[in-house]
C-alpha cells in the first residue's frame, strides 16, 4: 500500500508542472544568449561550444546581471566581481569576496522543435 501511495504522489507532482517554451531550436547557435522573464523568474538561455544552459539571470553574490557573463570550459564568470560558477551543477568555484550560494540552474527540456524548462503550475 505505501508503494501505491508513493506512486500517486509522484504522479501528482508531475501533473503540477508545465512546459515553458523559450526558443525554437533553429534559432540557436554558438554565441546565442537571451534573457527571459517568466512569472517571478529572470533567466538566461545561452549556447556556448554546443552546450545549452538555462540559469538564473543575476549573480547570487550581488545580483549583477549575468547576461554578459563570460562562459568558458563549463565555467560561468560574473562580469562584476569575477565570481565563478560551474555550469554542470551551479556550485561556486571561485569567490573574490565573501562566499555566496551556488548558481541556480534549470534542466533544458526539448519538445518538438522548441526547448524550454519545466515550471511549477
Amino acid at each position: 500500500m505505501p508503494r501505491s501511495n508513493k506512486s500517486w504522489i509522484i504522479c501528482n507532482a508531475a501533473a503540477a508542472m508545465r512546459f515553458q517554451p523559450l526558443e525554437k531550436l533553429i534559432n540557436l547557435s554558438d554565441g546565442y544568449s537571451r534573457q527571459f522573464k517568466i512569472d517571478n523568474l529572470q533567466l538566461v538561455l545561452t549556447q556556448r561550444m554546443g552546450e545549452i544552459h538555462i540559469f538564473e539571470a543575476n549573480c547570487p553574490h550581488r545580483s549583477h546581471s549575468l547576461s554578459s557573463a563570460v562562459i568558458d570550459a563549463g565555467i560561468l564568470r560574473c562580469p562584476l566581481h569575477g565570481y565563478e560558477f560551474s555550469l554542470a551543477d551551479g556550485r561556486l568555484l571561485h569567490a573574490t569576496e565573501e562566499r555566496c550560494r551556488g548558481l541556480r540552474l534549470y534542466p533544458v527540456i526539448y519538445r518538438g522543435n522548441e526547448l524550454g524548462l519545466m515550471l511549477e503550475d
